[in-house]
């Protein structure tokens, strides 16, 4: 008779799971950790909510979420931007269901509440009921603290937090460069998609990074390309690398002499671009500003991952939101220039609907290959998920972070280490209510 294997018990607290090169399996799968996750992480940081062109003109609006709760972001008459938590002050029911658009208040649709763009309480119907009981100064939406950092706004429920450009350190510069993609335009939100995908949200926040699946998932997507452009996207072996660049950001940098986009424009425009160049000719732009828009429209050479819940991907933003734990909506946002040449924003539209549109290359493959680490962590009673590549081959970058080659796992590690810090903090149980 064979021996018994002997199990080993794991503790619930998900800090705990977090080893340097691995975590465990249950924090995939664990509800409970799951619920922790939505208070310790997602109650307590910076979390994006948008971008400021999509809320250009006073009383523009969009929904979002911060974890599970609603909120809505939205500039007033002056132009400034409030993100608001999507709850009446009456009975709790939302005030706005639309994804976005233009408006004058916020009218809860229950018992006729209304609110300003602000958030400030403006009418309610039988208003002599309430003389005495409250003045409805007191009784606005609630507000979140809201900040912005090239375009990107976050939010946070915590008042005491530390400033977002603080936050953001180390990522600041490479959000910056990726932003140049304008090709000389201010970034511009053109569209997006959604989809949910059975997994937990953490898969998806360790892909964006993750190089080494690129060749293997996306082969689909290489076969469809030019022989030239195939060339470029086979990386591994190149001079590319993984950067932690602190409070749980990274970068990948898989294509080095794509990362600034307005350097080496003096070359000349590559014979795949012809048909691009001459469209934006005829729309009568100089050779300079061709070359500049021709070397922007397809993209950065770069992921950079903002923990915890957006990356800014080679040409898109792609954003996560926790559903369950077993459970995550993804945002793919297609990104052009406010005010550019329309040859330049329809080529930029044609290549985010080749990999990341719903029926593109690239967003099919990854959701397979998410969907099937989550079946996978139900298996056995005791399992470890590897995050240790690269660990032992590690160097300091120019900006004095650890960085690791193009197919490491630094930038996992980046996230988790965040994670674990975050999980693990004293006193960060109280709800995001009781933090205000």
């Amino acid at each position: 008779m064979s021996e018994l294997i002997e199990l080993q018990n794991v503790s619930l607290k998900a800090a705990d799971m977090v080893e340097e090169g691995r975590v465990h399996k249950d924090l995939y799968s664990n509800p409970e950790i799951f619920e922790e996750e939505l208070n310790k992480v997602f109650n307590h940081t910076w979390v994006y909510v948008g971008h400021e062109s999509e809320v250009p003109e006073a009383g523009s609006f969009k929904t979002a979420y911060i974890g599970r709760q609603p909120v809505i972001l939205s500039r007033d008459r002056k132009m400034n931007l409030h993100v608001l938590q999507n709850r009446c002050r009456h009975r709790g029911a939302t005030v706005c269901e639309a994804r976005k658009g233009k408006t004058k208040a916020f009218t809860c649709p229950y018992h006729g509440w209304g609110y300003g763009l602000d958030g400030s309480l403006r009418a309610l119907p039988k208003p002599e009921e309430y003389d005495g009981v409250f003045d409805k100064k007191e009784m606005p939406l609630e507000s979140l603290r809201v900040e912005t950092y090239n375009g990107l706004v976050f939010a946070t429920f915590k008042d005491d937090i530390e400033p977002l450009e603080d936050f953001l350190g180390g990522a600041k510069k490479w959000i910056d460069l990726f932003m140049k993609q304008g090709g000389g335009y201010p970034v511009k939100v053109l569209g997006e998609h959604r989809f949910n995908f059975p997994g937990n949200w953490k898969i998806q926040l360790e892909n964006t990074t993750d190089a080494y699946h690129f060749p293997i998932v996306h082969k689909s997507f290489v076969t469809s390309l030019d022989e030239a452009t195939a060339d470029i996207f086979d990386f591994l072996d190149g001079e590319g690398f993984v950067e932690d660049l602190g409070n749980g950001h990274s970068v990948m940098v898989m294509i080095p002499q794509l990362v600034d986009l307005e350097a080496d424009l003096d070359q000349p425009i590559p014979d795949r671009f012809a048909e691009l160049a001459q469209a934006l000719r005829e729309e009568g732009k100089s050779e300079d500003e061709v070359k500049k828009l021709v070397r922007a429209a397809h993209g950065t050479g770069f992921n950079l991952n903002l923990f915890p819940n957006v990356s800014c991907s080679m040409a898109f933003f792609r954003v996560l939101r926790p559903v369950s734990v077993g459970e995550t909506e993804i945002q793919h946002v297609a990104l052009g220039g406010e005010g550019a040449p329309e040859a330049f924003n329809r080529k930029r539209m044609r290549l985010h609907e080749h990999f990341q549109g719903p029926m593109g290359f690239g967003t099919p493959d990854d959701g397979e290959a998410w969907e099937r680490v989550q079946k996978g962590a139900q298996a056995g009673t005791d399992g470890w998920i590897l995050v240790n590549r690269g660990m032992n081959n590690l160097h300091e970058s120019r900006d004095g972070n650890v960085a690791g080659a193009v197919c490491s796992e630094t930038g996992m590690r980046g996230a988790y280490r965040q994670y674990k810090k975050m999980m693990a903090a004293a006193g960060a149980d109280q709800t995001a209510e009781e933090s205000k």
